[in-house]
């Protein structure tokens, strides 16, 4: 039984070796940008609770746009995976051209919106029936912070576009490493601008926004440079402006795949922010509260998110190949490690979760209610890296129709009512509403389980 059990869900070492060089830099690039976010969330709240509220309200906002980007080059980089796995370098560059069209819409888009509807979007999540901050002060400070930090979503969204095309091909390394640069000049300047260190002036939320773009620039150069003038690592930029057209039936089949996983991404992160909204009810100590335990519980939440990016990658290009027996193996062992991590992750976050609220400066009600809300996220962590594995498994056989209603639809289906009528409805305390909102996750988990072992994720969509 054991012999059976090793064969299907541990892998050999030299399965752990390619799985590690590819999934280590994601990790560290991603735990840098966590950890300096986490920071950064601790320097805005050294200066009041309602500039930290503003802030984090906006980048609720700005975490849509950020999905959508995502959302957009990854349904183009389904198929670029399989293209680079097949060896079919000018798909790839198809791929990568798509996702420069469909990156521009978004931006355009965003651009509109936080600049014509800022005030009512910051708003919806300012609600005065708590006993802690000042609504007017909040939503000053998330206008004065939006009003910088749009300029840096273009840089953002070509980054992303460079990095998933890179990604594509197995190289991890120089993402980590722009995004090493990045936080470090993000990490210097929010120290510097934020409290007005030597020669910068006191900026506050406007300095922390300043900080922000800045490292969004610098990574955007480094990435985009790195891969022009290494164009035999990246074959697929090697004409790629040379013309802005693509076949018809390489768009058309990249539409079609792709779009269910775009909207997948809107839908989800719109699902996500009405979720906070929900929370936002009970007052701004509850999204204050929030705001802190989703930033630390994501600084330990990339351990699943990345090894899930790594499983489309190691699987897709093994699909594109053919190999469909391998892709099934190696999805296996991938899911049984992550999920094997990160309960062993949960169980620290759980012992010690209380030890990072304490880092900021705002009032004793919010620390304890921040602490509370991160054991109960560390709680359902297993079942979360369970289905983000689940995920990436379906999409990287193209299954992004399945994927939307596995995804978005739960989500507006299921944990949107929950999360809904618990928090308005109901006199439940805000904890019992975040546990009751955590705990849809278990259900999802049953759902995934089917989907993957059915095996209706294993085909190559790149044949001729």
């Amino acid at each position: 039984m054991w012999t059976k059990f090793k064969s299907t869900f541990i892998g050999d070492r030299n399965f752990y070796r390619k799985v590690i060089y590819i999934v280590i830099p994601m990790i560290i690039q991603n735990a840098i940008t966590s950890f300096v976010n986490f920071l950064d969330n601790i320097m805005v709240g050294q200066i009041g609770t309602e500039q930290m509220t503003g802030v984090a309200i906006v980048n609720q906002l700005i975490f849509v746009f950020n999905l959508c980007i995502f959302g957009a080059v990854s349904g183009a980089g389904i198929f670029g995976t399989q293209y680079y796995g097949k060896g079919d370098y000018e798909g790839q560059k198809y791929a990568f051209r798509y996702k420069l069209y469909s990156g521009l819409m978004i931006i355009a888009l965003a651009l509109y919106l936080f600049t014509s509807w800022d005030a009512q979007l910051i708003s919806l999540y300012l609600n005065d029936t708590g006993s802690v901050g000042d609504i007017s002060k909040t939503l000053e400070y998330g206008q004065q912070y939006l009003s910088i930090m749009i300029w840096g979503l273009p840089a953002f969204a070509i980054s992303q576009i460079y990095i998933n095309s890179i990604r594509e091909t197995g190289k991890t390394v120089i993402p980590m490493i722009s995004g090493a640069v990045a936080v470090a000049v993000n990490l210097i300047l929010d120290y510097s601008l934020i409290f007005g260190i030597g020669f910068f002036p006191e900026l506050g939320v406007r300095g922390a926004a300043l900080a922000t773009v800045a490292a969004r620039f610098v990574e955007c150069a480094i990435t985009v440079i790195w891969t022009h003038t290494h164009k035999k690592e990246n074959p697929y930029i090697v004409g790629a402006y040379k013309g802005f057209g693509m076949p018809t039936k390489v768009f058309k089949d990249i539409f079609i795949k792709g779009t269910p996983l775009m909207l997948n991404e809107v839908l989800w992160a719109c699902g996500m922010t009405t979720v906070v909204q929900c929370y936002a009810v009970r007052g701004l100590e509850v999204v204050a509260a929030q705001n802190i335990s989703s930033t630390i519980t994501n600084l330990f939440n990339i351990v699943y998110m990345q090894i899930g990016a790594s499983i489309a990658i190691v699987v897709g290009q093994l699909l594109g190949a053919g190999k469909l027996e391998e892709a099934k193996d190696a999805d296996n062992k991938m899911i049984f490690f992550t999920v094997s991590a990160c309960a062993v992750i949960a169980c620290f976050m759980i012992a010690f979760g209380g030890l990072f609220p304490s880092l900021y400066n705002t009032e004793p009600e919010i620390r304890t209610l921040a602490t509370q809300f991160i054991r109960i996220a560390a709680l359902f962590m297993p079942c979360c890296a369970f289905c983000h594995a689940t995920y990436f498994t379906l999409r990287s056989g193209g299954k992004t129709v399945i994927t939307f209603i596995f995804d978005s639809v739960y989500v507006w289906s299921v944990m949107i009512p929950v999360a809904y009528f618990t928090s308005r409805h109901h006199a439940f305390p805000i904890t019992a509403v975040f546990f009751c909102v955590q705990a849809t996750e278990i259900v999802k988990v049953f759902i995934g389980y089917m989907m993957v072992k059915s095996g209706i994720w294993v085909q190559n969509i790149v044949e001729e």
